[in-house]
């Protein structure tokens, strides 16, 4: 099954409003830009999105948040670097945010891969984020449980990919990719080069094809910090 894509654009065609979408990356390490951009132009609105942060200045997830298509963001950290469009937001009551420490994230994320509904974790307990959430003791340690997390779509960016949806990574840019793509009904890849089935060595494969449906080539893919850096903005 050939699972490659001609644009971008036709890549996220299919993403309805009211949407919940998984955004890799950690910073601009990892981060679909040229996914999030054609998103922004597709124009799907009240979406629910799952991403490490908040987006800096006026690319890429910030710029999604700009033009008002995300409803509720679900994230570990809302304050970076340039987070200004995001924090004014919500201080206006414009946007919902759900808190969640990174490792809590990246474990809810791994739970709604594995078909996990819930698991306990002692981060958080006897803090605001625990409020109202079910605890329990183990051992004598209090732990507060977290339910798993999922989505309708996974936008993630890889370094090679083939037309089975077989993934690698570049270095940090591994980050949450793999686990969002395993916790999404529908994973997008955008890849900087789609090789031949069977061109990527089998023990190189981060994640295999059966979590990928589509694959889309972007060639010398923007990244984030480099943007920002030229002051660019988008649309």
């Amino acid at each position: 099954m050939d699972k490659t894509l001609s644009s971008v654009a036709e890549a996220v065609a299919m993403i309805p409003d009211g949407a919940t979408v998984m955004i890799g990356g950690f910073g601009g390490s990892g981060a679909p830009i040229e996914l999030i951009h054609a998103l922004i132009d597709h124009g799907a609105k009240n979406l629910t999105v799952i991403n490490n942060n908040a987006g800096n200045g006026h690319v890429g997830l910030a710029a999604l948040i700009e033009q008002g298509q995300v409803a509720k963001l679900i994230c570990s950290f809302p304050r970076s670097v340039d987070p200004k469009v995001f924090t004014d937001l919500y201080l206006a009551g414009g946007i919902e945010l759900e808190l969640v420490p990174q490792g809590t994230l990246a474990e809810r994320m791994r739970a709604g891969g594995a078909g996990i509904p819930a698991f306990y974790t002692p981060t958080s307990y006897g803090t605001e984020l625990a409020k109202d959430k079910p605890t329990a003791e183990f051992d004598g340690k209090m732990y507060v449980q977290e339910r798993w997390l999922k989505a309708d779509f996974a936008l993630i960016k890889a370094e090679l990919g083939d037309p089975l949806g077989n993934l690698t990574y570049r270095m940090a840019a591994r980050n949450f990719n793999p686990v969002m793509a395993t916790a999404a009904a529908v994973t997008i890849a955008q890849v900087s080069r789609i090789v031949a089935p069977g061109e990527i060595d089998p023990e190189s494969v981060v994640t295999p094809g059966i979590f990928v449906k589509h694959v889309v080539e972007v060639a010398n893919p923007a990244q984030e910090e480099a943007l920002n850096r030229q002051e660019a903005v988008y649309p």
